[in-house]
């Protein structure tokens, strides 16, 4: 029975129907290339370049330069009110410091989630919230990884935009632990002053004999007096006599309670 094989084999001109093996192919070993060219080798600095220091310091310089950003942007809603510093705001100010100092903010990575939502008012939305990963690269090449996350809300096909923007402002804050003034902390202090005077046995002896003072107010005093050890104070009552503050006021917290004690 002559085959498929032997067919093939008759218009190939071979009378050997043996299938042929698979040739086998291997890859030819690397060369060594030795180690990586270092693209700062040849480099030769311009006279507008940065500073060629490591990621770290260049990040360092940026935040020396930047600061700090007030909340100079209001938020006036009803019911809600607040200051804040806005993505723009943030990235005009970063923006040619972190140029000067050849510093590059990149985002390596955006994962998303999205969920729908509505208002308290009924329009549907859809939130969007993204983790970024970024490499904020030094003039040198070398790198600091990072990453931020951002929420926003969208009605229509801005949410991811907006919530990268929101990931982004977040970065450059905590990563630039930029504060809200210029004003150094350690350049005020606020001066202890002197404690104030422990009150006279005397102003004690006036504030039980007037009238307007109440009975409630007459058992605190007797509390502070106690805690004063002021209690034994001898003062003049209100008839030119010698009496403790503390037999006055209970004297005169029986008159004014009708005789009970």
């Amino acid at each position: 029975m002559t085959t498929l094989a032997d067919r093939a084999a008759a218009a190939a001109g071979r009378t050997d129907t043996t299938a042929p093996e698979p040739e086998e192919h291997s890859l030819a070993e690397p060369a060594d290339l030795g180690p990586a060219a270092d693209p700062m080798v040849d480099y030769e600095p311009g006279d507008d370049d940065p500073a060629m220091i490591p990621v770290h310091l260049a990040w360092l310089r940026v935040r020396k330069d930047i600061r700090a950003i007030a909340k100079r942007e209001k938020y006036d809603a009803p019911g809600t009110k607040f200051n804040f510093r806005g993505v723009d705001t943030v990235v005009n100010t970063f923006g040619p410091v972190t140029l000067r100092h050849g510093v590059n903010v990149l985002p390596v990575q955006v994962d998303a989630t999205y969920r729908d939502t509505t208002t308290n008012k009924g329009n549907k939305m859809r939130e969007c919230t993204v983790r970024v990963s970024w490499l904020i690269v030094g003039p040198k090449g070398d790198t600091l990884s990072l990453q931020t996350q951002g929420e926003a809300l969208d009605s229509a096909d801005k949410g991811t935009a907006k919530a990268q923007s929101v990931a982004l402002r977040v970065l450059l804050l905590t990563g630039g632990l930029t504060p809200t003034h210029d004003k150094d902390p350690d350049a005020s202090y606020i001066e202890r002053g002197n404690e104030a005077p422990a009150r006279s046995a005397e102003s004690y002896r006036d504030e039980i004999l007037d009238k307007k003072t109440s009975q409630g107010r007459l058992q605190q005093i007797s509390y502070e007096l106690g805690n004063l050890r002021m209690l034994n104070a001898k003062v003049q009552n209100e008839t030119g006599e010698t009496e403790t503050l503390d037999n006055l006021g209970r004297r005169i917290y029986t008159e004014r309670s009708g005789g009970a004690a």
